[in-house]
């Protein structure tokens, strides 16, 4: 527990990937908190604000107060008015030694210090995994943090959703459905590579919804024979084409997830999986197949309603358990409420699909072939 009545300034920064309701996160977290007459700090990208001030400028400050009028009409804004990274991640910070090797350091410490000398009481960190691990290495070094869930993965722990996946999944759906169309048209196959990393909640949601014929998932390695039989199905009976859906971190049986690159202190990219799954269709089948990789797209754009209610859910809440003496955790969404479970609860702790949730049994009572 902390004393809430020694709080009179708060920061908030926003870390890792865009995702669509940060702005109104930041909006409610910030209108909030002004309520109970704290202040209240933007850092600017993740927490390169304070950690790399030669970046900034008198004209672009690195942190700097936010106001009413700062967060005035953001709810419907894609992205952040903060901005994001995923790079420089303060636990693994990549540093240049003399001999010329990098080596990743802890810098949490410094940022702390930092905050400290802008006065900062609290941090309200939003972001995924990563964040979550930061906000949790800040909390051990004394500084009370509230860590608010965004990911387009919905691949955290103990919230029912993230922000931001119902905006990718509409827009993974909306662009399975044009490709039916086209599909239909030249007789084609298409596959669709949507995001996710490691959890396949954005490919099944999407791919249900969007009436896919395969959809696989990183939680089920695929056998590409089981697909070849599913696509030659399709033709068989005279449909004449066939859509088929791939996260990311799709991989078949015995095989490994398609990496595309690897930065120092970065999570290494995926992508690859789609193609590498149109060109056997193609090349066993003989069929006509296109790729389409969603990638960014996914990211971008206004948050759905659905969304922006949740965003400005979760930013309320934050401040909220911080006035009521709470700290060190992270809020979550368990229907119908917001509630809020302990940073340690959540790190190192990925929601994948369960194989025997609703959802899959509902993929396979429809005919949609999983890759097993």
């Amino acid at each position: 527990m902390i004393d809430p009545s020694k709080i009179k300034r708060i920061a908030i920064n926003t870390g890792g990937g865009d995702a669509p309701g940060l702005n109104p996160v930041i909006r409610a977290a910030t209108l909030s908190a002004l309520d109970k007459g704290w202040e209240v700090v933007g850092i600017r990208d993740g927490f390169n604000g304070v950690l790399e001030p030669s970046l900034y400028s008198e004209d672009r400050p690195g942190h700097f107060l936010l106001d009413r009028k700062a967060v005035r009409g953001i709810t419907h804004l894609g992205g952040t008015i903060l901005g994001t990274t995923n790079r420089g991640n303060p636990l693994a910070y990549p540093v240049t030694r003399d001999d010329g090797e990098i080596e990743l350091v802890d810098r949490c410490p410094v940022l702390v210090e930092e905050l400290r000398k802008l006065k900062v009481d609290a941090l309200l960190a939003i972001g995924g995994d990563g964040s979550m691990k930061i906000a949790q290495r800040i909390s051990e070094l004394g500084m009370p943090v509230i860590g608010i869930p965004k990911t387009i993965d919905n691949d955290l722990k103990h919230t029912v959703a993230t922000f931001g996946f119902d905006t990718a999944v509409t827009f993974a759906c909306d662009a399975v459905d044009r490709l039916h169309s086209t599909a239909h048209s030249h007789g084609r196959t298409m596959v669709v590579e949507v995001m996710g990393r490691y959890a396949g909640w954005i490919a099944l949601h999407a791919g249900i919804a969007g009436t896919a014929d395969v959809i696989l998932l990183p939680e089920i390695p695929y056998d590409i024979d089981k697909v070849l039989e599913k696509v030659q199905q399709r033709y068989d009976r005279g449909l004449g084409f066939c859509i088929v859906v791939v996260a990311e971190g799709a991989k078949p049986k015995g095989g490994h997830h398609s990496v595309i690159g690897k930065i120092v202190g970065q999570a290494e990219r995926l992508g690859g999986a789609g193609e590498m799954v149109a060109r056997a269709i193609s090349d066993q089948l003989g069929v006509e197949t296109r790729c389409t990789v969603l990638g960014h797209l996914q990211r971008g754009g206004s948050p759905t309603s659905y969304d922006r209610l949740l965003s400005l859910r979760f930013g309320s809440a934050a401040v909220r358990t911080l006035a009521e003496g709470i700290a060190n955790v992270m809020v979550v969404l368990d229907p119908p409420e917001v509630k809020h479970v302990g940073l340690d609860e959540v790190i190192d702790n990925m929601k994948l699909v369960p194989l025997d949730c609703d959802t899959v049994k509902t993929a396979r009572d429809l005919g949609v072939c999983l890759g097993d």
